[in-house]
């Protein structure tokens, strides 16, 4: 019972800061950089005459406080810059969760930007195009944006001080499934090129997945497939995947890491026994709360922060 009480309490006190960290994001913070347009003109395959109006969604009885953002038609990244004395350099396109119908924008978001600012990491913040396109599988047009985003990055490294080496991606729900995604087709050609940044690579250098969904084709199947769109090889980037235990999208998890395992990847998996879905970084009393230290410690280890 003693140890117990020890594990609860250092628990509760990491839930604690991170809560902190939550609620300093309410504050909306601004960015360094944008927000800045992906595309020329309309985004590819978009009908100029079907243009959606981005609006905010009301949240519905029970919801927890959370900016949910849809209609967008005109897909951005906004650059969020550590502080010169902390600036490791690296860099991560972060992708909100919504299930491909909204943008989870503060708690898969803003909020994720500025944890990632206070361990010395740019967080570029990628406003997708949701909701899912009539006729287009629901993660094409997404998939094109983040491809844009990763390769407009590398086209601004210089003037965001940003090392075109050390660019990840990080998703939350099916942002981890937008992140999987791109990770897992920098080969294919999505769209047409529209300028010189688009000669650049698109794969990202390392991935994290926070609680993915959609990476498997049947969620109760007795035994999962992956989902046709992921094909993953021995290239794909070194990755990292959290998931809770009672979260329906576990075998999206387990799946994705035995494939990456089976291709000899650099890959970890951190699976909790309780912790559900949709926590962000915002506090609760299941120790899956403490995976952004988990995380830290991964990029650390795998020389994205550099050295210590």
């Amino acid at each position: 019972m003693r140890l117990h009480r020890r594990v609860s309490v250092c628990v509760l006190s990491v839930c604690v800061l991170l809560g902190a960290s939550a609620a300093r994001a309410a504050d909306a913070p601004k960015p360094t950089y944008g927000p800045l347009a992906l595309w020329p003109g309309v985004a590819p395959g978009d009908d100029p005459d079907q243009a959606l109006t981005e609006k905010a969604v009301a949240a519905k009885p029970r919801q927890k406080k959370v900016i949910r953002l849809t209609g967008i038609s005109k897909p951005t990244i906004e650059v969020y810059k550590p502080g010169k004395a902390n600036d490791t350099g690296a860099a991560v396109l972060v992708c909100p969760g919504g299930g491909y119908g909204i943008l989870a924008w503060d708690l898969e978001g803003t909020e994720i930007c500025q944890w990632l600012n206070g361990i010395g990491v740019s967080g570029v913040l990628l406003k997708y195009r949701v909701p899912r396109r009539p006729n287009r599988p629901k993660h094409e047009a997404p998939l094109q944006d983040a491809q844009r985003a990763i390769r407009l990055v590398r086209a601004h490294a210089n003037d965001w001080a940003i090392d075109a080496g050390r660019v990840g991606i990080m998703g939350f729900s099916a942002g981890g499934h937008l992140s999987a995604v791109t990770s897992t087709t920098s080969d294919k050609t999505t769209y047409e090129a529209v300028d010189a940044a688009d000669a650049l690579s698109a794969r990202p250098d390392f991935t994290m997945l926070i609680y993915p969904a959609y990476l498997v084709t049947d969620e109760k199947a007795e035994v999962p497939t992956l989902s046709p769109e992921l094909t993953v090889t021995k290239d794909t980037p070194p990755t990292i995947i959290f998931m809770a235990g009672d979260d329906r999208f576990v075998s999206s998890a387990l799946t994705y890491y035995r494939a990456l395992w089976a291709h000899k990847v650099r890959a970890s998996l951190h699976l909790y026994p309780t912790g559900g879905h949709g926590y962000g970084l915002r506090p609760s009393e299941h120790t899956i709360c403490t995976w952004p230290k988990r995380c830290e410690d991964w990029m650390r280890r795998l020389g994205v922060l550099g050295k210590d």
